[in-house]
Order: structure tokens, then sequence, then C-alpha cells
């Protein structure tokens, strides 16, 4: 096994995503980005973003490529049973959340993962939203960060949900939107994931810090 478990440059699988989504993405985006260099280059961390599109994992995909690295998405772990999407999925080695077996249990396999070195994306809303305003988070995001000692490195997207809202694929003008994506400083972690009010502080600071990210990546569109 490697010693890096993200690295692209030890991923075929990863590579050829690159040289085959990440090429139709930028074919159909102009894609802008600020803060890269703010993606921690190794070891662990959750890379937590807004959500206002089926197309948000993609850019921040691309935008840890450009640190040498890959994400791994929590996915529910029944989805591993549907043809193709399944295979897909273990060939990108994203990380499955088995439901119904515990939270506990769930955020501890999730946590283990991590750990070992894994850059993971996760999106705290844990639904799209419409853009006009954030919905609330989730507290599962804070949890899994401190289960697994990974600091969050906030980000804020905008301008994929003109080319795939929430209400569905479109081909509206501009045929080539601007796909934008900022990213902030991480923010350390530090307490217990069985503490309310250190998962609560941890939430509301990366969504506080969220916030501003995406008026930035509002203005780079």
């Amino acid at each position: 096994m490697s010693e890096r478990p993200d690295r692209i440059a030890d991923d075929p699988w990863w590579r050829f995503g690159l040289v085959t989504v990440g090429a139709l993405f930028r074919g159909s985006h102009r894609l802008r980005m600020e803060g890269v260099e703010r993606i921690p280059a190794h070891g662990p961390a959750i890379l937590a973003a807004n959500h206002v599109s089926p197309l948000d994992p993609i850019a921040v995909a691309l935008a840890a490529a450009r640190r040498g690295r890959t994400v791994r998405y929590l996915t529910a772990a029944e989805a591993y049973e549907i043809p193709v999407i399944g295979w897909g999925l273990k060939r990108f080695r994203q990380i499955p959340i088995h439901r119904g077996a515990g939270d506990r249990a769930a955020l501890r396999d999730a946590a283990a993962v991590i750990r070992s070195g894994v850059l993971t994306g996760i999106f705290p809303e844990g639904k799209l939203g419409t853009g006009e305003t954030m919905l609330p988070a989730r507290r599962g995001m804070a949890r899994l960060a401190l289960a697994a000692g990974a600091p969050v490195v906030p980000m804020g997207v905008w301008g994929m949900q003109l080319r795939w809202p929430n209400s569905g694929l479109t081909a509206r003008r501009p045929l080539r939107p601007v796909a934008a994506l900022v990213i902030g400083n991480p923010i350390p972690v530090e307490g217990d994931p069985e503490d309310d009010e250190a998962v609560q502080r941890i939430t509301d600071r990366t969504m506080e810090d969220i916030a501003p990210l995406v008026e930035r990546a509002k203005a780079l569109c």
C-alpha cells in the first residue's frame, strides 16, 4: 500500500477521471479558483463547501487535484450495490457509510479512513440549496472532524448551478458559465466528538467561514 493513500500520482483511476470527467467539466465551464494553496498538501483534512449543484463535487476534486490529491466523499453504502455506480464508487475509493449500523459505528469507521491520511469532501448543508441562502448545517461534519482529528478547510462554490441547479440539468445561457471556488484557511479542531458544545462550535465556525467565501466566489463569476 502507498504511504500516501490520496496521491493522484499513485491512483490510475483518478488520473483517468481527470482526463475524462475533469476535461468535460473544464470544457463546459470557465473554472476559476482562489486559495488552492490552503488545501493541505498531505495528511487528513475535510473540505467543507456550500452546495448549489450536483457538479460541486467535481469542482472540489479539481481543486484538490492541483495539490496532487484525490478526494473521497462519504457515500451511502447501499449505493455500492447499484450497477455501474457502485463499480465507479469502488474504483474511486469513496467512503461508504453503513446506515442503520449505528451512528457511532459509522462515525468510527469513517473517521478511521480519514485519519489514515485521506482528504475528504463534505457538504455540511446535507442537500442542494438554491444558493440564495445557505441551509442550516448538519452537525455530522464537525463530529467526524473531531473523531478523525482532521482540520476543516472551508470552501465557497458558485456558478455550477447555472448549468445544473437543484431543479435539473439545463442548457440555458451562458453556454459556458464561470465555475468559481474559493478556499479559506484550515480550521483546527479540538475536543470530544461526543461533546455537543464542541460539535456546535466547529459547525458554527465552519459555516461562518464559508459565507464570505461564497460571496467572493460570486464576485469571480
